[in-house]
């Protein structure tokens, strides 16, 4: 978004922020320069506008000017202001004129992976797989509509009382969410999942202890060989990341299409065409649903396709193109095992309004996925690849399915990590002829029922 496309947003916000009494007193009782910043927001914002272009485009340039008309007004006025407190009186405009207000700040910290802002006065984040509660908030209701007006305008999409929900993302890929009034009680409401700037790798996954270096070579050998994937897991369990890790794995020859609802993934192969979901206009028309695209991007000569999140009749779709020469399709959805994951496929055929037996849409399934990656957040907030299972074939009306590896948990320590071990089955999967003859011919000891 232009400078002078924000300017005018948070001019905007100015001009239209009437403070009740009590509304006012709070504020400057947590901010003590509060009057003094909003004094001098609109002077600031009409200078700006005089910026010549390559100027205004250059973000330290803006940093320093604001300081600068800072350090004048104040210099001017009756109030003697510490040096360091007006310096974060700049930053803090800066923030609120070239970023996204008072969770700047947080949006910046690489520490954090989750921001939740619930309604002005409360902002919570979650920090190393912990949730704490922030010192920041916002003047009002209305600065934080005026920052998820900034998030959304860009990509075309709106809020408002006729659409009090949608879904957005931020220029670096992180996931928002927002919803307000009047589905919301407590005021606007925003979530941010943030994504690193440097995509993790699968070195970075095992560092961090989500998986062994045995699980990750053998799923490199999987995704290599054009084996058909499902990453299961709960909110904030890390399906997202694990799928990104994956599609490293792609070849760079590959044509690559992602379908999403917004989008996360961050591929560096140089072939990849990102297909994005779109809401309904104002009339409640022109809605393109994931189920479309999936059926758009089989006229598209894909080599791969990778689905962000099935949820709905899409599914359908997807395990038909899995079936019928799409090899190597990716994809994750919500549950809570390898067998839930199964259920809710079902679950989801059926909602393509299609009338099929059970037995048919349990056919499709086995024969379109061949295994399951199952990933849990622990309760002292770390994630780990709990299952790699394998999705064998019909056996009556059941699906057979085989856990390769897995995860036991064993107990908790003093400072309350999760303590486990990463375990194999010992079995070997019946797909493994595939990864041979695909040229990845795996060590014995990758399977060996033993503790990694």
């Amino acid at each position: 978004m232009s400078l002078l496309k924000k300017l005018e947003q948070t001019k905007k916000y100015a001009e239209s922020a009437i403070y009740e009494q009590g509304q006012t007193l709070t504020s400057l009782t947590r901010d003590p320069y509060g009057h003094i910043k909003e004094e001098l927001h609109e002077k600031i914002i009409e200078e700006l506008k005089n910026l010549k272009s390559p100027e205004r485009d250059d973000k330290k340039y803006v940093r320093d000017y604001i300081e600068k008309l800072v350090n004048e007004n104040i210099e001017s006025g009756a109030d003697h202001i510490p040096r360091l407190d007006r310096m974060r009186i700049a930053d803090e405009l800066f923030d609120e004129i070239m970023g996204y207000g008072p969770i700047t700040p947080l949006l910046s910290d690489p520490e954090i992976s989750e921001i939740m802002v619930n309604g002005p006065d409360n902002v919570y984040v979650e920090r190393n797989g912990k949730i704490e509660l922030t010192g920041v908030f916002f003047r009002d209701e209305a600065h934080v509509m005026n920052i998820i007006d900034r998030i959304v305008s860009p990509l075309g999409r709106r809020i408002d009382e006729s659409m009090p929900m949608v879904d957005a993302r931020l220029p670096d890929g992180s996931r928002v969410n927002a919803i307000i009034p009047p589905l919301s009680l407590i005021g606007p409401v925003i979530t941010i999942r943030k994504f690193s700037a440097d995509p993790l790798t699968m070195e970075d996954l095992i560092r961090f202890n989500t998986l062994t270096p045995e699980m990750a070579q053998f799923l490199e050998a999987c995704v290599k060989s054009r084996l058909n994937i499902v990453v299961s897991g709960g909110t904030g369990s890390g399906k997202t990341t694990t799928l990104n890790v994956l599609s490293s794995f792609i070849s760079p020859s590959e044509r690559i299409i992602t379908i999403e609802d917004a989008a996360e993934l961050q591929l560096h192969q140089p072939h990849v065409v990102t297909l994005e979901s779109r809401p309904p206009n104002i009339e409640g028309k022109g809605a393109i649903t994931i189920r479309d695209l999936v059926r758009n991007a089989l006229r598209m000569r894909p080599d791969r396709i990778i689905v962000g999140e099935v949820r709905s009749g899409e599914a359908l779709d997807m395990l038909q193109a899995m079936n019928t020469g799409h090899d190597g399709s990716l994809t994750t959805g919500h549950a809570n095992s390898p067998r839930d994951m199964l259920s809710r496929l079902e679950t989801m055929v059926l909602m393509a309004g299609m009338d099929l037996p059970i037995r048919a849409i349990r056919e499709q399934i086995a024969s379109a996925i061949d295994l399951i990656i199952h990933q849990s957040r622990l309760r002292d907030g770390s994630r780990r690849i709990t299952h790699i299972t394998e999705v064998q074939n019909m056996e009556g009306d059941v699906i057979v399915l085989q856990d390769l590896f897995y995860f036991k948990q064993t107990g908790v320590d003093e400072d309350g990590r999760v303590i486990g071990e990463f375990r194999s089955t010992g079995m070997r999967p019946k797909f493994i002829d595939r990864l041979e003859v695909s040229g990845y011919k795996l060590p014995v000891e990758v399977f060996a029922n033993n503790l990694f």
